[in-house]
């Protein structure tokens, strides 16, 4: 190798070493530096490309998502306490009825004849009671005997009475509730026994939604609680309610426990078994500091963010260590460490140190509202 072919590649080495040092890190700036010699040397300084955030208080919320069914407030299936005949239906399924509404009569002829009997041996033997009472009381005719087998006579034919007119009542079904008559498995002409189901009454306002909670959040959902519901075939249309009920219980198969939520159905919109989504509230901050989960940074004790502190080219990036609240989603609320109006780095915190120079090239809005 010659002497000139030595000089061209060490000239070469040393231009791209001078380039290497200027693409590190976002911008590099040269300042000149006087050397005893009196010739001057630049220096460089590494400048990051950030995106940054002002942190604002807001409420914030921590919830327990669950996926819930809806059932109807009641759900009552009728079933017949006398046998006979249906001989007639005066409600047709699908139609709303009111408690008390007759629903179906049963075939009651020969019933009806044993009341009418009974009723007259009750109406005999309490005309006997009264004359055989009257007669003992005032004048001391008869015996004690004849006056007690009056009394209880009276009291027995009376109380049979009821029994058969009571029994004669039960040949009209009646809806329990009001609601919808939603099913009906009887027409006319069939034959029931009591116990057999004929019927299925259901309320469907309010309506209420049922979820298992998982166990480990049983210290943090009670009665009260706010819920909101989302019906999935109502796509963006949420419902606020609380929670209704909470379950004493953890069911061992799935180690849950159940919620219901009540809800509105003024309009019957709501049909039992729809599937919901079932948001509680777990725990809420009224004037929280939220940052996005990406801006954090783990170190051994903890985790750290960075601020950016100064503006244009007195930017320099601060290291602040905090200390970590509830958690939704991307969103982690700040306890200590950060301040209203502090500009937290967003993007590019991994690539900066404490003290370094960076320049702001984008500020995120907040996510504004309850997470």
């Amino acid at each position: 190798m010659t002497t000139g072919t030595r000089w061209i590649r060490t000239l070469s080495l040393a231009g791209v070493a001078v380039l290497a040092a200027c693409g590190r890190g976002g911008e590099d700036t040269g300042a000149g530096d006087s050397t005893p010699g009196g010739d001057s040397q630049p220096t460089y300084t590494r400048v990051i490309n950030v995106e940054t955030m002002a942190l604002e208080a807001r409420p914030f919320s921590e919830v327990i998502r669950l996926t819930g069914v809806v059932q109807a407030n009641q759900d009552v299936t009728l079933a017949a306490e006398e046998s006979g005949v249906i001989r007639e239906i005066l409600v047709e399924k699908g139609n709303p009825v009111r408690k008390g509404q007759a629903l179906m009569r049963i075939d009651d002829q020969l019933l009806r004849g044993q009341v009418d009997q009974a009723r007259a041996q009750a109406q005999l033997a309490q005309e006997t009671w009264e004359r055989r009472k009257r007669l003992w009381e005032e004048d001391r005719v008869g015996s004690e005997i004849a006056y007690l087998e009056a009394k209880f006579a009276a009291e027995q034919t009376s109380a049979n009475l009821r029994v058969l007119e009571e029994r004669l009542s039960r040949h009209t079904i009646r809806a329990p509730i009001s609601g919808v008559l939603d099913s009906r498995s009887v027409e006319v002409g069939s034959m029931v026994q009591p116990g057999m189901a004929v019927a299925r009454v259901i309320s469907l306002n309010p309506a209420k939604v049922t979820a298992g909670v998982p166990e480990r959040f049983a210290l943090d959902v009670e009665k009260g609680v706010e819920a909101v519901v989302t019906l999935e075939v109502f796509p963006g249309e949420s419902r606020s309610a609380e929670v209704s009920y909470v379950g004493a219980t953890v069911d061992p198969r799935n180690r849950t426990f159940p919620v219901e939520v009540t809800l509105d159905n003024s309009d019957g919109r709501i049909k039992p078994e729809m599937i919901a989504s079932v948001e509680l509230v777990r725990r809420a901050v009224q004037d929280a500091l939220v940052v996005p989960q990406e801006a954090l940074i783990r170190v051994e004790d903890g985790f750290v963010v960075f601020v950016v502190d100064g503006e244009g080219e007195e930017a320099v990036a601060r290291v602040h260590t905090v200390e970590l609240g509830p958690a939704q989603r991307n969103q982690v609320v700040v306890r200590t460490g950060l301040e209203v109006g502090d500009r937290v780095v967003v993007n590019g915190q991994k690539d900066v140190a404490d003290g370094d120079r960076v320049k702001v090239v984008g500020e995120r809005q907040p996510r504004g509202g309850e997470e």
